[in-house]
């Protein structure tokens, strides 16, 4: 490949975009100046849980504030918040060349779409991030579990495939889906731990190993499968135990859960949400395309999703809180006992 660029240098953006780089694949990262900052004076430094640490000098790095318009690059990751899909969509729209290769590493259902309304000429490609990747400071991500990325996309996507076969060579996967959707809305109902996770305050394996919060989690996710079960859409499994056992299992003691799901509980102690940064940094969340998403479905069916809808709330009014939720706070907000 001659190029790669990273369209939001982020958490994602920084860690899969860096790891391309060091597969020897020429990448531009485009960011914010607080994110950029921090590459410019620290360089990038990706460990993950599995030991991995390595170290790109800042000199090494291409960073930009926008998007130049000189680049003809053989692949885009788009890496921006939800929120910004439409923004970020446009701008490549109006500078990359007609059939660039877009892959959306976002999370949600329906970004590359609302990307495809507004930018038809770029190929869209859906993606998914199943690892949680942790700013642990300027300039240093941290990927705290483990999966493949997936991609919609077929063998004949060369772009695609020769990206997937540069991950390769520093250990990285990337699986190909004809469909991605199956595997969009299971990485939701995982991520519907997210805003649990960041109004708790505690590190991801913390907060799961407290019984309070995993009731909520398995709440939300159970509020969210008599809804997808409802519309008839398939959905993937993420984890060793398909869906509806996983919530019986969040539902355990936490001794049954220690015994029973050792694998699922490999989680580094580093490990938190990104909507955890964003709630302690004061920046806008990505809740409307996790539990709004959970919201929208309901509507269309003509019912509702009162903890999902609840959840929203409570992240949205975190600015006027600004304090963590203990498991009996967070069970009484949500009308659980």
């Amino acid at each position: 490949m001659t190029g790669i660029l990273v369209m939001g240098a982020g958490s994602v953006g920084c860690f899969v975009g860096g790891l391309t780089q060091l597969a020897g694949v020429p990448v531009h990262f485009v960011g914010r100046p607080r994110v950029l900052a921090g590459l410019r004076k620290h360089g990038l430094r990706l460990t993950d849980q599995d030991g991995r640490d390595r170290h790109i000098p800042a000199l090494d790095l291409r960073l930009h504030e926008a998007l130049p318009p000189e680049l003809k690059p053989d692949l885009v990751l788009l890496c921006v918040k939800s929120g910004a899909t439409v923004e970020a969509a446009t701008a490549l729209g109006l500078t990359l060349p007609l059939g660039t290769p877009v892959v959306s590493l976002q999370n949600g259902i329906g970004n590359a779409d609302a990307a495809q309304a507004v930018a038809p000429q770029l190929r869209w490609h859906a993606g998914m991030v199943p690892y949680n990747i942790a700013e642990l400071s300027p300039g240093h991500y941290h990927r705290g579990t483990a999966g493949a990325l997936a991609v919609q996309g077929e063998s004949h996507d060369t772009a695609l495939v020769a990206w997937q076969t540069a991950l390769s060579r520093v250990q990285m996967r990337v699986k190909l889906h004809a469909d991605l959707r199956p595997v969009q809305w299971g990485k939701l109902l995982i991520n519907l731990n997210n805003p649990v996770n960041a109004l708790s305050g505690l590190p991801l394996r913390e907060e799961l190993l407290q019984r309070g919060y995993r009731r909520v989690f398995a709440a939300l996710q159970e509020e969210a499968l008599d809804l997808l079960d409802a519309a008839q859409r398939s959905i993937a499994q993420m984890t060793p135990l398909p869906p509806r056992r996983l919530i019986l299992l969040l539902r355990m003691p936490t001794l049954v859960l220690r015994l029973a799901a050792a694998r699922m509980l490999r989680i580094d102690a580093k490990a938190r949400s990104s909507m955890a940064d964003d709630l302690a940094a004061g920046r806008v969340t990505e809740i409307d395309a996790l539990c709004g998403e959970i919201v929208r479905l309901a509507h269309s069916l003509g019912r509702q999703a009162p903890l999902n809808e609840r959840m929203l709330a409570l992240v949205q009014g975190w600015p006027s809180r600004r304090q963590p939720y203990s498991p009996r706070e967070l069970l009484r907000a949500l009308g659980m006992s």
